[in-house]
Formats: structure tokens, sequence, C-alpha cells
């Protein structure tokens, strides 16, 4: 299989563990489950499960299983921040993935809820590990901190905090890559460095994992920015030319179009020659940064 049909299998997989993982739908509060439902199974590139996945892998571990539980959980995390970010307090936005957000279908006030549910839902998730695999309890816990910490106030609700703060103003380029490295880097670097820890990896290989993860989050949000100015609604699946409407500062902004291309083109190249040092089995990973540097959506 080529790159392409092989994401394709890849991404299948992810929505079975991922449907697996949902609470099913009963009691009086089920409205509240079919909205998490809705929100996570919105499809998407699923690139953070996938890259922990990749990771896990390279690094040889054994217990898919156990893996499963924490890809599942990194991505309730990331569907709680969309839905999030779509709110009418925060981005506004009306479409995520190519159909309605969450809160436009629900209301505002599950919106809100159905957040909180996936993220609480996240960490319970990950934290079932602990009777499943008691033998792993170590690499659990420091898999938990991983999660929490960069999902957090020194990670992701640390990046939007800034970005939010600074709607409407002038900023800096060093507060630019700030928010930037924290709202959507921390995640990606959870990720790789969670493959690696429940891998059984050292800690200079995970933290080797993170230095790559940083370079990919930072071209990967870059790129965002550059599909925003030069995509269509009907390819990105969300509204384009957000960031404008929302007087946003961007890298595009800060440098121009052609220097973002630039900056995203060298960051990939950076993170890919770091990999390679790991000396992975397959191309997979590598092409899958590949990937994110021609993305279209």
């Amino acid at each position: 299989m080529n790159f392409k049909e092989l994401q394709k299998v890849k991404i299948e997989q992810i929505e079975h563990i991922l449907k697996e993982s949902l609470p099913k739908v009963q009691g009086e509060q089920n409205i509240i489950v079919e909205a998490m439902e809705y929100s996570l199974l919105a499809g998407g590139k699923r690139i953070r499960p996938m890259l922990m996945q990749e990771t896990y892998r390279m690094f040889q571990g054994e217990q898919e299983e156990l893996l499963h539980l924490f890809m599942a959980a990194m991505e309730m995390i990331h569907t709680y921040s969309l839905v999030h970010d779509d709110l009418p307090a925060m981005d506004d936005d009306e479409y995520r993935r190519g159909r309605k957000t969450t809160h436009i279908v629900y209301g505002e006030d599950m919106g809100i809820l159905a957040g909180d549910a996936l993220l609480n839902y996240a960490f319970e998730t990950a934290a079932s590990a602990f009777e499943k695999f008691p033998q792993e309890s170590l690499k659990i816990g420091k898999a938990i901190q991983i999660l929490g910490k960069k999902a957090g106030i020194f990670g992701m609700i640390g990046g939007q905090v800034v970005d939010v703060q600074s709607t409407g103003k002038q900023i800096s380029g060093e507060t630019l890559e700030f928010i930037y490295r924290l709202k959507t880097g921390a995640l990606i670097e959870a990720s790789m460095m969670i493959g690696a820890v429940l891998a059984g990896a050292g800690t200079e290989e995970i933290s080797g994992m993170e230095k790559i993860a940083q370079k990919i989050g930072m071209a990967f949000q870059i790129q965002d920015d550059i599909l925003d100015v030069t995509s269509t609604t009907q390819v990105l699946g969300k509204p384009v030319k957000s960031d404008e409407k929302n007087e946003k500062m961007t890298y595009v902004v800060w440098k121009g179009l052609d220097k973002a291309k630039e900056e995203v083109e060298e960051l990939s190249r950076e993170a890919i020659k770091e990999l390679r040092k790991y000396h992975p089995k397959d191309t997979y990973l590598e092409e899958l940064l590949e990937s994110l540097i021609y993305r279209e959506k």
C-alpha cells in the first residue's frame, strides 16, 4: 500500500478505537453522551493518536490495548478543545470538519458540557489502565502526568489563555510563537512523548520526541494560518478568513505568506532529520510528518 492507502487504514483503525472507548448511551443524562459522540466521531486527520501509535511502535511497544486507552484519551482532549474553541465566547464558528459545530446542534449549554465531559472522560479512560495493566503502573502514571501537564495551564490551556487575551491587540512575534508552542504544540508533544513512555523508552529518547514534536506542532499551526488565507470553506471543512474576522495576529500577518511557507518546510525538514536518528523500522512516520507540509486541510 502507498502512504495514502495506509493512512486511510490507520485512520479507520483509530475510528474503531474511539467508538469502542465511548460510554454507552443510557440514563437521564444520555444527551451528553450523544453530544460527546457527535463531537468525537466527526472525522478528522487523527494526527495526535496516530503520532502516539507510530512513536510507540518505533520504540517497539508491545501492549497495544494499553496504548489504545491513551490514544482515545488524547483525541478526547483534542476534541474537547475544538468544541470549546467553536463556542460564541471563543471563535464563534458554526462549522467544524465539514458539518455543524456541537453547540449549533445541541445548544451552547450542551456544547460547554460536552467539552467538559470529554475532558473528564479522557482521564477516566487513561486511569482505567491502572486496573487493566497494574504491572505497567509506573509508565501509566508518567503518561497521565504528561497528558495533564501538556493539556493544562502550562500547555494547551495556557496557550489558549494568551491567545484569547491577544485577540484584537498588537502582539510580538515572540508572543505568537509562545501561543503556537502551547496551544497547538503541547498536545502533539504529549502524543509522541506518551508513545515513547508507554513503550519503555529512556529519558533522553522521550526528550528527543518532545523536541521533534515541538517543531511539528509549530509547522502544523503555521500551515493552519496559511490555509486560512489560501483555502476555501469547502476544502477546509470550516470557515476561512476566520483569523481576519477575529482580528488575530498570525504567522502570515507577521512574516508574510512566502516566509510562512518557508518556515513550515524548514521546521518539518528539521523534525524529519532528527527522527531519522532513531532509525524507525519503516518510513510511515517520516511520510506522515512530510504530509503535514503539503496538507490542504
